[in-house]
Order: structure tokens, then sequence, then C-alpha cells
């Protein structure tokens, strides 16, 4: 395929980030955490995030999620520049283009899971009149449908990050970002939830961004970027690149010793 046919079918990123750069602190005490970063995330494509603690990652992930704003650079979310909008603005954007999954899974523990899926579409104390068909639906997509009046206390760990998804979800984001979701996790359901997020991005045509550690979930991921003192040092894509993939089957067979 020549370069030509390649760029004509790239499908347009849903989150471009340009030279991203975020310093904190000043004077004497300025630290900058993020030094440059360019990022893009396409539809249909899980992205893995990975990196040593204290490399950005969660700095980059809460600029792109637009939780922190950046010192210098450009995001743009669904088509939408974010330099000049204003504080509510940035929370409306967040509220209908962004959806979040946690390691921590946070539900609230005397909501059910519907009720849990359907508060993260409450706007200003007001539901959409399509809530409880939206809830149902994402319940439904990550497999919980039978679960759907069921309290946390009662859930599994996989369960309880479905539901966490299922809020990410219902609020039909254009990309969602996840922060170590198998982190508490066994295997099994590790594996589980990757492979529904991987569903998402591909059924959904979400862009999905992964921050892991997870050595054991790298087979699930289209693209692998790795941040090392606040620059991209790696951006593969292994299921395209015969060395990538040998890459990162290299890493997760260290990662399983």
């Amino acid at each position: 395929m020549s370069n030509l046919q390649a760029a004509r079918k790239k499908p347009k990123p849903l989150l471009v980030a340009d030279n991203i750069v975020k310093v904190f602190g000043t004077g004497a005490g300025e630290v900058q955490v993020l030094k440059g970063v360019h990022l893009d995330l396409l539809p249909g494509e899980l992205t893995l995030l990975m990196g040593p603690s204290g490399s950005g990652k969660t700095t980059l992930l809460s600029i792109l999620g637009c939780i922190l704003r950046q010192t210098r650079g450009d995001l743009e979310i669904a088509g939408t520049k974010t330099n000049n909008l204003s504080a509510e603005a940035m929370a409306d954007l967040r509220r209908n283009h962004v959806g979040f999954v946690f390691q921590s899974y946070n539900l609230f523990p005397t909501l059910t899971a519907m009720e849990n899926v359907m508060l993260a579409l409450d706007v200003r104390g007001r539901l959409p009149a399509d809530a409880p068909q939206r809830t149902k639906a994402a319940l439904d997509a990550v497999g919980l449908s039978h679960r759907i009046n069921t309290y946390p206390a009662k859930l599994s760990g996989g369960e309880k990050q479905r539901v966490a998804i299922a809020r990410a979800l219902a609020g039909s984001p254009s990309v969602m970002l996840a922060d170590e979701p198998t982190a508490a996790l066994d295997s099994e359901n590790g594996q589980s939830v990757m492979q529904l997020m991987s569903d998402v991005s591909k059924d959904h045509s979400r862009a999905v961004l992964c921050v892991t550690h997870d050595h054991r979930i790298l087979k699930y991921a289209d693209r692998i970027i790795r941040i090392e003192d606040g620059v991209i040092s790696t951006d593969e894509r292994p299921k395209e690149d015969a060395v990538a993939k040998a890459n990162m089957e290299r890493l997760a067979a260290e990662g399983a010793h």
C-alpha cells in the first residue's frame, strides 16, 4: 500500500494533542512534567500508555480528559479546541465527549448498578428522558443486563469494573480514558475487562486510551505508547509491525515472570 493510500484510509483522530507542556510551580521550584507531547487517538483503536512512575502518564491523562489544563500546547477533542474554553465549557466538553474508567471503580455503595450508571447522565440535577434506555443499553453492552438491580457489595471485582465501563459508555463519549483498569483484578478478570475495552473501541468507534503497568494485557493493544521523562519515547502498532509485535511479546513474557 502506498503512503497516499494509507493516508486516505486513516480515520480522522478524535483527539489531537500537539506539543503539550505542563509545568508545576514557579521560579526555583518549577518542575516540567510534560516536555512537548504529540499524540492523536483514532476511532476504533485501543491504545496503551505505559511508562515508569513519574514519567508523566497521570498528568497527561488528566490533561487529555480536560481535568487539568496544559501550560503550553494545543488540545482538540471531537473537533473542539480547548485552549480558550471557559471552565464551564471545559466541563461540558468533558461530560459530552470523554468517558473515564478508574482502577478503584468509584461506585456508590448505596446505588444499584443501574443507578450508578444513570448517575453519570445527570446534568445539573436533571436526567435526559432517554436515560433509562441508555443505561440499560450500556449495561447490556458489558454483559450485565442481569445485574442491573444489584448493589456493588454483591458484585465481583470484574463486574464492578464492567459497571464502571458501562457508566463511561452510557454518555456516548468520543474518547474513553482508563487509569490502570486491571490493576485491582486477577488475571482472568483483567483479561476479560481488556477484551471488553477492545470491543468497545471497535463496536462503538471510540478512541480508547488505557494507562497501565500490566504486561498481561499487551496483546489487546492496537497501539502501545511509552512515555519517559515527560516525552513519548516509542509509539508502536504491534498488530501492523513485525518488530513492534516481537517487542510486545518479549515484554509480555518478561512481565509474566
